[in-house]
């Protein structure tokens, strides 16, 4: 490939996410940090799993990212009676026009490009696990034969703290499986005066479609193609075994407040992450900083805590940060 052609396709890259980030905040208040970190799973062939209290726009933004990048939309509302066939469809009984039956597979909702999994630790383990296959795979599994799911293929989960009532934590490996975990924070004072403003007149903005289908697959190959230096690869690899409490490397706060560290699909989000963010702030190659921002989301939720830590009170956000101001830097 000629250093025009990248150039072009860099170019590219950055203007399409340019006219996304601006059609979504015709919608959604603030929270740019959040945008990016989901167009970056997008963008990695990941999946996110975003956190907030009920009320602050997560179904709002998934819905407006939905309509500005025109792909095929569906929404599953995770309840304690939710069953998998509901996620991943079924097969009915058919009668052809000479009276014989036969089984037919009807899909579920599943079969879309951008899946809204609203409050998914609403429903029950076994409910969640109809997810697995289709975000490590890309396909699904039902009736007898696997079905290949269209590209792109995009989960995004929201999900009210577990403190709240009537909610189930997800499984480790499924939590795992998420590129990213983001958080939705309270708005402030201004934010909540523009949310009004929007939402509380007769007419509330509109958005428009801006890229196709094929212009996310290749946005998704220009990031695959960024080049990382040995070192700088090196330094995720070390970031990760810190956080393992058993490693040579591990850091004290692991040791003392991790039972199980980062697995290798959390330093795999180092990298991919790190090579979105690169791009976002126009830079053609990986460095140290861009593994750094994208860190917290990508291992937070593969970290897995102690009783002592929940003693403590000290979260995953705490200790990672603890963990990158004492591991040193790619040189």
């Amino acid at each position: 490939m000629t250093v025009a052609n990248v150039e072009r396709r860099i170019e590219q890259f950055q203007k399409n996410l340019q006219l996304v980030r601006e059609e979504v905040g015709r919608i959604i208040v603030g929270n740019r940090d959040v945008v990016d970190g989901v167009m970056t799973c997008l963008l990695a062939r990941g999946h996110v799993l975003l956190e907030g209290i009920p009320g602050v726009g997560k179904t709002k933004l998934v819905q407006t990212l939905a309509d500005v990048l025109h792909l095929k939309f569906s929404r599953i509302q995770f309840t304690p009676d939710l069953m998998p066939g509901d996620i991943i469809g079924t097969s009915i009984v058919r009668e052809d026009e000479g009276g014989r039956k036969y089984f037919e597979f009807q899909p579920g909702p599943i079969f879309a490009n951008m899946l809204l999994a609203d409050e998914v630790n609403r429903s029950t383990p076994k409910t969640q696990s109809a997810l697995l296959e289709a975000m490590q795979e890309n396909s699904v599994t039902a009736g007898g034969a696997t079905r290949p799911l269209e590209q792109p293929f995009f989960v995004l989960a929201t999900m009210n703290p577990l403190e709240m009532e009537g909610t189930y934590p997800l499984p480790e490996a499924q939590l795992d499986r998420f590129f990213f975990k983001l958080k939705m924070g309270f708005p402030a004072i201004d934010q909540l005066h523009e949310v009004l403003d929007r939402t509380t007149h007769a007419r509330e903005p509109q958005v428009e479609r801006t890229l196709a289908q094929g212009e996310i697959l290749e946005m998704r190959d220009t990031v695959r193609d960024v080049p990382i230096a040995r070192p700088v690869q090196d330094y995720a690899i070390r970031l990760t075994l810190a956080t393992h409490p058993e490693s040579e490397q591990a850091h004290e706060m692991a040791k003392r407040y991790i039972r199980f560290g980062a697995s290798p699909r959390g330093t795999q989000a180092l990298i991919l992450g790190a090579k979105v963010h690169a791009l976002i702030h126009e830079r053609l190659h990986v460095a140290t900083e861009d593994v750094q921002a994208v860190a917290l989301s990508a291992l937070r939720h593969r970290i897995l805590l102690n009783f002592e830590a929940e003693a403590d009170r000290i979260d995953a956000d705490a200790i990672l940060t603890r963990i990158m101001a004492s591991v040193a830097p790619a040189s």
